[in-house]
């Protein structure tokens, strides 16, 4: 089981964005969330955009800190990445 997280640093609606994934289930990366207080609103088919204040204490949850290279290629090898042409 892992839960990952990305650094800060997608820029939208004036603040800067993470990425929080699973390399397991849904279920599970849907469990941490809830349990964290991002709302369902915040997922986005394969992640969870969560702002840059969340991020310490996402990691103090015990979400694993990766670089987004790491965190994409986890995501593809779990199976669970949803493709940019598949998002329409």
């Amino acid at each position: 089981m892992a839960i990952l997280i990305d650094d800060p640093r997608w820029p939208a609606h004036g603040r800067l964005w993470s990425h929080l994934v699973t390399d397991t289930s849904l279920h599970e990366l849907h469990a941490f969330a809830r349990a964290n207080g991002i709302p369902p609103r915040a997922f986005d088919r394969d992640h969870y955009d969560v702002p840059a204040d969340m991020h310490a204490r996402l990691v103090a949850a015990g979400a694993e800190p990766v670089d987004g290279h790491e965190l994409v290629r986890r995501l593809i090898a779990s199976g669970l990445r949803v493709r940019a042409r598949d998002r329409r």
